[in-house]
């Protein structure tokens, strides 16, 4: 029940000596800011550095051909070779635990020779043979009109889905897109779909400046017969890629007569392997976060006990006359634990807001600033700010226990003859 004498009371005493509760209240204000700050910058960089991988399916893998290192079957050291189509279906035959194989081919880069033209215009892109489903592991954001369909692959149509940068250099403003034609390599296509890149990381240009066009297209317009230039491999989700990846390449090795202990004939990028060393990474800093914004925190807590100890010896005389006239020592205790936790409390929240505050402030600035390298969007989850206010308040319990039961151990007769 509130009781507004108590409450008076509590604040006339911290009141008495407004320097010093502003410096203990300080220390536990610094100590909650920091830990909320430093949480929110290591988020900020778990951000920043996984936009870095993009929007690809994080449990995916990318696998491609090498030379051999040893010589297998009759067959020497050092040869080269290529994947083949049928590869493609021998994975997802023996391998139910997949839910996607694309296999990808590709032709020039956008920093490359001019490969692309539409009238008088060229320009060079990225070009790539893909199929259907490469867009549920790669989302595109598509603008106008279609990804490729299997309608595409099957009738082995000149169709091609283009990037907003090939619009830029291509096409004039206002211009119609869908259902115009450009040349790749001389050959003619119809652009049945435009796309933004949803990655803001570094790839975010390339991928703008890249056209898809159907996969049995690209083999069939640029003499690839079957070849596969790489795959993009994505596990089903209660399935690690990691963890099946031995026995994919070795189905690979086996496909393509390769020695099962030749490491260097297949090349890989294992992106769940990588992102979950990130995830690690990031996962440590955060636990250094709580540990080095508690530590501070603790030394704040400090600093109240320590205050708290010399307004008890102040008042030694005043808790004499209260047990005297009949207060009770859980009376003195309560009244103590009181000002303990109204002190953590008010400071911890200036804390909380201070930290807001700058988290507020360097998104504002990044938002006017646009996107910075391995840092975006940092933030604390509400979870977060509501386990750093229960560490403040059973701080603020355990600070102001002490000195209670020392103020309560003194006998009243004791305590009024202290001078």
């Amino acid at each position: 029940m509130f009781n507004k004498d108590k409450w008076s009371e509590i604040l006339e005493a911290l009141n008495a000596n407004r320097f010093r509760t502003f410096l203990t209240a300080f220390g536990v204000a610094w100590g909650i800011f920091i830990l909320v700050s430093l949480l929110a910058l290591v988020n900020g960089l778990r951000t920043g550095v996984s936009k870095d991988f993009g929007d690809f399916a994080t449990n995916s893998m990318f696998v491609w051909t090498q030379q051999t290192s040893m010589s297998y079957k009759g067959l020497p050291k050092g040869r080269g070779f290529n994947f083949r189509t049928e590869d493609v279906q021998v994975l997802k035959d023996n391998f139910p635990q997949l839910e996607y194989v694309s296999p990808r081919n590709q032709l020039g880069g956008y920093q490359g020779a001019n490969n692309v033209t539409r009238k008088e215009k060229t320009g060079a892109f990225t070009i790539y043979g893909d199929y259907p489903e490469y867009i549920k592991q790669q989302p595109m954001d598509i603008t106008e009109g279609r990804f490729i369909s299997y309608s595409d692959i099957e009738e082995k149509r000149k169709a091609v889905v283009i990037g907003q940068d090939v619009v830029t250099s291509l096409y004039d403003i206002d211009e119609e897109i869908i259902g115009s034609y450009i040349k790749i390599n001389g050959v003619n296509f119809m652009v049945v779909g435009v796309f933004n890149a949803t990655s803001s990381g570094g790839n975010s240009e390339e991928d703008a400046n890249t056209i898809y066009l159907p996969f049995t297209t690209f083999s069939q317009v640029f003499n690839y017969g079957d070849i596969v230039g790489w795959m993009a491999i994505t596990a089903k989700d209660n399935t690690s890629i990691t963890q099946i990846k031995p026995q994919i390449l070795s189905k690979l090795k086996e496909q393509r007569t390769i020695h099962p202990e030749d490491k260097r004939a297949l090349g890989n990028f294992d992106l769940a392997q990588e992102f979950g060393k990130v995830n690690g990474l990031f996962d440590i800093l955060t636990f250094v976060g709580f540990f080095v914004g508690t530590l501070i925190l603790i030394s704040g807590m400090i600093g109240i006990i320590n205050i708290m100890l010399i307004v008890i010896k102040e008042r030694t005389k005043e808790i004499g006359v209260r047990r005297a006239i009949g207060a009770s020592p859980w009376n003195i205790r309560s009244q103590i634990i009181q000002e303990s936790l109204t002190l953590t409390i008010i400071s911890g929240m200036c804390g909380i807001a201070a930290a807001a505050g700058l988290i507020w402030a360097m998104n504002f600035l990044l938002d006017q600033s646009g996107p910075v390298d391995n840092f975006a969007n940092p933030t604390v989850n509400i979870n977060i700010v509501l386990i750093a206010f229960l560490i403040l308040i059973i701080s603020g319990i355990i600070a102001g226990m002490i000195p209670a039961m020392k103020a309560t151990k003194m006998k009243p007769v004791d305590a009024l003859r202290v001078e």
